[in-house]
């Protein structure tokens, strides 16, 4: 008896002959290698449908193409030749093909004191584009920060100052009777409000880049903030979390603006776009602010 030959309905023609712009697979678990780290990861991937005649695309094509996601460290080269994979398996069908990969890139971070350390995990996409032989990449970054309005500090230093005046008015004044105040309730009768915070990059990467800058782009982020939230802590790292604090007092606005001027100095990236979100204390909603920038490649 000979063996059947098994039906491919996503062979047949379709009977709405129409191109479809992505089709694909989201969510699919895989182990990823970033920076020495093996770690867990979501992966989309999927093709344009150009044969408007063609029923589907070979999903399990692209599935078996994704293994190469735990051989080798991710990387520029190594998302384009998972792609080219995609259009060759599907030739005749399709002329783009993308993947993004989601995980969390965790990094160790010390105090800012004490010898402690701690690990921190970062929210990352790394999406892969590949069109025509055109390749890009583009990077997403989620990073947590705290944020300290002026506004409310202002305020809270006059409240402090109209204190000083009511406890301390037509006196002979004393440095330890001051310095006694200082430390007292009376010396903080107001605090600013502050909040934890949120800026998300999308960066489009040089097409020289080969490797995936994810690090220090969050390292030059943090920097140019000032106010990264914490791991471990003692009392000593706490004390200077909130000085960082004081000395980097912002709005939203200021924040948007701070990470535009740092990243935009990168010779690594073409075009990015920041996202601030400022989880407000003192509000039911959040402040908000967004900036672009593109390089000027004429």
């Amino acid at each position: 008896m000979n063996a059947l030959t098994l039906p491919d309905v996503a062979a047949q023609v379709s009977r709405q002959t129409l191109p479809l712009d992505w089709v694909g697979m989201c969510g699919i678990a895989t182990p990823v290698l970033i920076d020495g780290q093996r770690l867990s990861a979501t992966a989309d991937a999927g093709v344009s449908l150009d044969d408007g005649e063609a029923r589907g695309i070979h999903m399990s094509r692209l599935y078996l193409a994704l293994g190469l996601l735990e051989k080798r460290p991710l990387s520029p080269s190594l998302m384009r030749q998972i792609l080219e994979r995609f259009l060759d398996s599907h030739e005749g069908l399709s002329d783009a093909a993308s993947l993004s990969v989601h995980t969390d890139l965790l990094l160790k971070r010390p105090a800012l004191i004490s010898p402690l350390m701690g690990w921190k995990g970062y929210p990352v996409s790394i999406n892969a584009h590949l069109k025509n032989r055109v390749f890009h990449v583009e990077l997403k970054i989620q990073i947590p920060y705290s944020s300290t309005c002026p506004c409310s500090a202002a305020l809270s230093r006059q409240l402090i100052q109209q204190q000083f005046v009511d406890d301390f008015a037509n006196r002979k004044l004393e440095h330890a009777e001051i310095l006694a105040w200082l430390g007292s309730s009376n010396g903080i009768v107001a605090t600013p409000h502050s909040q934890r915070s949120t800026a998300t990059l999308s960066l489009r990467l040089d097409a020289n880049v080969e490797e995936l800058p994810l690090q220090s782009f969050i390292n030059e982020a943090e920097a140019a903030l000032g106010t990264a939230v914490q791991t471990a802590v003692k009392r000593a790292d706490e004390q200077a979390f909130a000085l960082a604090n004081g000395q980097n007092l912002m709005f939203c606005e200021d924040a948007a603006r701070r990470l535009n001027t740092a990243l935009a100095r990168s010779p690594q990236i073409t075009a990015l776009d920041v996202r601030v979100v400022h989880a407000e204390s003192l509000h039911a909603h959040d402040a908000v602010a967004q900036s672009r920038w593109t390089r000027d490649l004429s």
